[in-house]
């Protein structure tokens, strides 16, 4: 069992949902990226199910770092039904067993790395994704979910809400289009197998997502936010603050990969993202604070440079229609999602 209480708590929310887990019983997984936040709750929620008796799954977790993936999931190393392979995803894929279902989550994904490592950011998305589809083709596969980004729809200031088929502009030639533009070329490579050699592929595209387990250093603002919490220290905006975000609860989120993964149609995308929680980063700091009043933390405005490069995009907020036809609707709104996530980096601490 995960010691965590939080993540303890969502993972019982997930695996109660109308999802046939069965599908997975007696298959194999792989999961690239098995660190990040989000693919790493969805493999502690099918370990949670293995764990109850409800399913026999073996999932094998592609990590670049062994030594990070032993504190993620030190609950589990014992578990015969993980099993961690250590390499680049940008490196041939060599398992020699049949996998059911590939879940491709390896990637960059923090601002900080646009500027300071442009070429490993965009490398994962194009490389890794080619290697993945190649292995996938040797499989007998179900089916083959790749994470994209709702960075792929460029600048949409205008539209009220993003659909799955609204694409704005990207300026290739400025370094910090290197994950929005892989991100895209990503889909590209996974919709040629797809039409090509029938690879069941199926894309997701997150909007921020937030939650337990998240890094605090990656460079985000409410990643920024959650630390300065955390930390007792007041908040550091370094904008005016008007740009507007909405905001996903993970173990939200991780249901709506679970349902595009078993029930989304073979060849298109998803956003994954809580319309209802749509907010300009100075409330959400105000939120934060107001959350926890005994800690006197307050707003500082600060203009300085902050080590990486600054979205061009003022506002972004999903349509989800698509997702609500298989059955998704997020729950948990904003305050109750940010506390959760703060606890849960108390509760880790004491653990």
């Amino acid at each position: 069992m995960v010691t965590n209480k939080i993540i303890n708590e969502d993972l019982i929310q997930i695996t109660s949902q109308n999802i046939d887990w069965q599908k997975f019983n007696n298959k194999t997984l792989l999961v690239t990226g098995a660190n990040g936040s989000l693919p790493a709750y969805m493999i502690e929620s099918l370990l949670f199910l293995i764990e109850k008796g409800i399913i026999n799954t073996k999932i094998i977790a592609l990590v670049r770092n062994f030594e990070k993936a032993k504190i993620r999931f030190k609950d589990y190393l014992t578990d015969d039904h993980l099993s961690f392979l250590v390499q680049d995803a940008c490196d041939p894929i060599l398992i020699q067993e049949d996998v059911n279902y590939i879940i491709h989550a390896a990637s960059q994904a923090s601002p900080s790395y646009y500027l300071s490592d442009p070429v490993g950011t965009l490398l994962p998305n194009i490389l890794g994704t080619i290697n993945l589809l190649r292995f996938a083709q040797k499989c007998p596969l179900e089916s083959f979910l790749y994470f994209s980004s709702s960075e792929v729809y460029g600048t949409l200031d205008y539209k009220e809400k993003i659909k799955e088929d609204d694409y704005g502009y990207l300026d290739p030639l400025n370094v910090r289009s290197c994950y929005a533009e892989s991100k895209r070329m990503g889909e590209t490579i996974c919709i040629s197998w797809y039409k090509q050699y029938n690879i069941p592929i199926k894309i997701v595209r997150p909007f921020h997502t937030y939650g337990p387990g998240m890094n605090l250093n990656d460079g985000r603002v409410y990643s920024d936010f959650i630390f300065n919490i955390y930390n007792n220290q007041d908040i550091i905006l370094r904008s005016d603050g008007k740009a507007k975000r909405s905001f996903c609860y993970i173990s939200d989120a991780v249901i709506a990969y679970f349902l595009i993964l078993l029930y989304g149609s073979k060849g298109e995308a998803y956003n994954v993202g809580n319309p209802d929680c749509e907010i300009s980063i100075i409330d959400l700091a105000r939120t934060l604070i107001d959350l926890f009043p005994e800690k006197n933390l307050k707003i500082i405005m600060d203009d300085a440079k902050n080590g990486y490069l600054k979205s061009p995009i003022n506002r972004v907020c999903p349509d989800i229609s698509k997702i609500k036809h298989i059955g998704w609707l997020p729950k948990i709104d904003i305050n109750e999602g940010f506390y959760k996530t703060i606890l849960s980096f108390e509760n880790k601490q004491n653990e």
